[in-house]
């Protein structure tokens, strides 16, 4: 369950040293934070700005997606937040992508280097693992956006929707 105050933890990550797909990642607890309380239109622009950073054309993620998915979780799970379906689904996108692995398989040497952005993709897909208790509690929503989106995650971890 989230916690009745979503997103206390950003605090404890140490954004500006991890990057996304634009460079660092100090913008991303101002975007978390306007998913979390902005209108709907702020909450969709935000999101998609969070979206590009974190997992470029849905399926490239960076080195900050697996600090940043745990807050995903909690927005999805928040009744205040108006784009909880898109969430989920970013979160499915997260849990799919296997491009920086597919390059390493193909081509071992050219990510061959200091950042491993094979390891950042299955960090940020053991993150979306790890907290998908909260796919029963989003299942017996009666939002059917957000069960089709819960079902379509679900299905990606691997788990039978209830």
């Amino acid at each position: 369950m989230p916690a009745s105050t979503p997103l206390t933890g950003m605090g404890r990550v140490p954004w500006s040293r991890l990057r996304d797909s634009t460079g660092s990642a100090t913008a991303i607890p101002l975007l978390l934070s306007s998913v979390a309380w902005g209108d709907a239109g702020t909450a969709a622009a935000a999101l998609k700005d969070l979206r590009e950073r974190i997992c470029q054309y849905g399926f490239v993620v960076e080195q900050a997606t697996a600090a940043t998915v745990p807050f995903l979780w909690e927005l999805a799970q928040a009744p205040q937040v108006t784009c909880r379906p898109q969430i989920l689904l970013l979160l499915k996108n997260i849990a799919d992508a296997r491009q920086w692995e597919s390059i390493a398989g193909a081509y071992p040497k050219l990510l061959n280097h200091r950042e491993n952005p094979a390891a950042w993709e299955r960090a940020a897909r053991d993150a979306v693992h790890s907290h998908q208790e909260a796919l029963d509690v989003l299942m017996s929503e009666d939002d059917t956006e957000i069960t089709h989106a819960t079902t379509e995650l679900a299905r990606t971890l691997g788990r039978q929707p209830c």
